[in-house]
């Protein structure tokens, strides 16, 4: 299974995602995981509708329980994780594998890792 886990700010919209995705260079995912407070907002809906992909939501303790590849210092302290994109898409697999690190949208609006392992 392979999950595209992204963080973003509130005023990302569904072509920020879109972008950040698109960094990656995935041809292909299984499903979006995000965290709990964010997997409802109009944007990540839209664009979970439009790519036909289920929404995982990832609640704090999860994401805290990952170690990540990034370290932002800013991350850490607002959410508990070093990166909330690689946090969700590794959480929700077993066996998991980051095989792309966090990248960032041109327009800085959202986060995008990817991870592939078993569903747990």
């Amino acid at each position: 299974m392979i999950v595209a886990g992204f963080g973003f700010r509130a005023s990302a919209t569904e072509d920020s995602l879109r972008g950040a995705l698109e960094m990656t260079a995935v041809a292909h995912v299984d499903a979006i995981a995000t965290p709990t407070d964010k997997a409802h907002s109009n944007a990540l809906q839209a664009f979970a509708k439009a790519h036909n992909l289920p929404v995982l939501e990832i609640d704090a303790s999860a994401m805290q329980a990952v170690e990540t590849q990034t370290q932002s210092a800013k991350v850490r302290e607002k959410r508990g994780t070093g990166s909330v994109a690689e946090a969700c898409a590794l959480a929700v697999l077993k066996n998991a594998t980051l095989t792309i690190s966090r990248v960032v949208s041109a327009d800085r609006l959202a986060t995008c890792a990817i991870a592939q392992g078993e569903p747990l």
